[in-house]
């Protein structure tokens, strides 16, 4: 299966079905085409034989002529009706590989480290599910069914043409393999690298128009619009340059190849030598119908089939992008539960680095024990590492050396669901879902009752806020309410609070909220955290005085690790930090 190109692989569930559409459309083309032969043979009975005036010879032609017409219109009748068919399983079969690939790619995605996320652009990640399930859709439900009419109808042309007379049929085919030569030396004018720079100028448009759009607000704020349209109109010049590279070589060559076997041409062709075969009595006049009814008609399709080529290339990119896709590392999941073996909620990391690759390490050597119900709390400049300290303890994504492990066990022994039973997060970038405010906030606990999701949103002081709206709780986030950056950080605290975690992972969770809401979700936060196990991730020191361990990053090494005042008694990094905040009197802290 490996040798398979991806697009096999990829239809490997339905191969058997698309190859009888294949076979029944071929089959119902070549009916169609019976009419044609019909028409032929009748127009050579009533001209081409000098009997037609005698009595005996009308009475036995118009019985003929009856049965041709009878078996022409069944022949046009049941081809029709098989091409019909061989469409309708073309779509079935579609319907189930497509149904198939969203749901297989949701579940990969669903096992794919969550850090994956935060380094895949959206636009590619959309690209992928829409955008190139769709390119399959053309391929499973048209492509298939296209081939088998196009394979049957130039088939049963040719060998008709050659039963009439195999002469006039060979040089009624002569400007068919001149399309061939011309629009073959123009497909190898198209390089694979032409072809992907085509398609990665179509990523590009769409990572820009996710980027302009989410940015429109900023965009608009600052007018800086000229500056903000240049990463916009890079991508849409990046797009145009690949679109000429890619179309460049193939207009002329196009044009030349259809101007070829045009049905005008073909037809011309057979005029022109049908002429001379008759004046060398080679031929009568009337056997020239054939050729001239049937020849024509195979300039379509190949035309289609030279067409449904290029939607096979774009299939096949698409195709490769999916299959990358639905091979994304995915996290490891034990293969024995070991989560009961845990004797406690004590988070231990021991000889702990993380690189995103070779080159950037972002952690380097950490060693750290968070002690059940006590706070630590991380600080450190910008990109020294803290956030990314906290992702591996939510298992984002797995460290390059080392282990973190809570109560004993590996977080690589623990099933993912579990860990996050037993761990809760509320993170700087909040995600509501488009769903009630009653079931955000039950995410992670769907059984929970109301009146537990009530408590819950009264802890994350958000309750009296929703109970104002006139749904309540049963308001839908994006149509019946837009929350401010605040409120939805309460509603997320609100989620946490409702699982009710002994383990709380706090990254810079008022980094983004006015000062009003920082003091009111500082307040929930301090609640919710008494009795637990706490990482937090500060940005403001005064927030973190009273934290039981403090540990400073410098270069994803830990330079410092103390409590409040034995860091500000050594005069650091940590006292360096407290110095260039000014602070003055300070929040409630954890």
């Amino acid at each position: 299966m490996t040798n398979k190109s991806p697009v096999d692989r990829l239809l490997l569930p339905i191969r058997g079905p698309l190859l009888f559409v294949m076979v029944l459309a071929g089959l119902g083309a070549m009916l169609t085409l019976v009419p044609l032969a019909g028409i032929a043979y009748i127009a050579k009975l009533l001209i081409g034989n000098p009997n037609t005036t005698t009595t005996l010879f009308q009475a036995n032609i118009e019985s003929e002529i009856w049965w041709v017409m009878g078996i022409s219109l069944l022949s046009l009748v049941i081809g029709t009706l098989l091409i019909v068919t061989s469409e309708l399983l073309a779509h079935l079969a579609d319907h189930k590989i497509t149904h198939s690939l969203r749901r297989s790619v949701l579940q990969r995605l669903t096992k794919v480290p969550l850090g994956w996320f935060t380094n895949q652009a959206s636009g590619d990640v959309k690209q992928a599910m829409q955008d190139d399930i769709s390119s399959l859709h053309e391929l499973t439900a048209h492509f298939y069914s296209t081939r088998g009419r196009c394979y049957g109808v130039i088939s049963l042309s040719v060998i008709y043409l050659f039963l009439m007379d195999w002469r006039m049929a060979i040089v009624s085919l002569i400007p068919f393999p001149c399309f061939y030569l011309i629009f073959g030396a123009a497909k190898k004018a198209i390089s694979e690298e032409r072809m992907k720079g085509f398609i990665s100028g179509q990523a590009l448009i769409n990572n820009a128009i996710t980027e302009f759009i989410g940015g429109i607000s900023v965009i608009k704020s600052f007018a800086v619009s000229g500056q903000a349209h240049k990463g916009y109109h890079e991508a849409v010049d990046s797009f145009l340059q690949g679109f000429l590279n890619f179309t460049r070589p193939l207009v002329a060559p196009l044009a030349n190849a259809n101007a070829v076997i045009a049905p005008i041409t073909v037809l011309g062709t057979v005029l022109t030598f049908g002429t001379l075969f008759v004046s060398f009595n080679w031929m009568d006049p009337i056997d020239l119908l054939p050729f001239i009814l049937v020849a024509p008609g195979i300039s379509s399709p190949l035309m289609l089939l030279s067409f449904s080529t290029h939607n096979l290339a774009h299939a096949t990119a698409a195709a490769d992008r999916l299959q990358a896709l639905l091979e994304t590392p995915v996290l490891t999941q034990p293969t024995v539960e070991k989560s009961n073996h845990m004797v406690n909620h004590q988070i231990c990391i021991n000889n702990l680095s993380y690189a995103y690759d070779d080159q950037n390490a972002v952690l380097k050597n950490i060693n750290l024990t968070l002690t059940p119900n006590t706070v630590t709390a991380i600080v450190g400049a910008s990109g020294s590492g803290k956030s990314t300290l906290a992702r591996l303890i939510l298992r984002f994504f797995d460290p390059s050396e080392g282990s973190i492990t809570l109560g004993g066990v590996d977080l690589r022994d623990i099933n993912t669901t579990e860990l996050y039973r037993r761990i809760g997060f509320v993170l700087q970038e909040v995600r509501l879902i488009h769903a009630s405010l009653h079931d955000n906030i039950a995410l992670g606990r769907p059984s929970a009752t109301r009146l537990d999701v009530e408590e819950a949103a009264r802890a994350a002081n958000i309750h009296q806020r929703i109970m104002d709206l006139p749904k309540g709780y049963d308001s839908i986030i994006g149509e019946d309410i837009t929350l401010s950056g605040g409120e939805q950080q309460r509603v997320s605290i609100a989620r946490a609070i409702l699982l009710d975690p002994p383990i709380l992972v706090l990254d810079e969770a008022t980094a983004s909220t006015d000062a009003e809401n920082e003091v009111v979700i500082q307040e929930s936060l301090s609640q919710f955290s008494q009795g637990r196990t706490v990482l937090v991730i500060a940005h403001k020191l005064d927030t973190i005085m009273t934290a039981n361990q403090i540990v400073v990053l410098e270069n994803g090494e830990i330079r410092e690790q103390g409590t409040h005042e034995s860091l500000l008694s050594i005069h650091g990094r940590y006292a360096q930090l407290w110095s260039l905040g000014n602070y003055q009197a300070p929040l409630e802290a954890l």
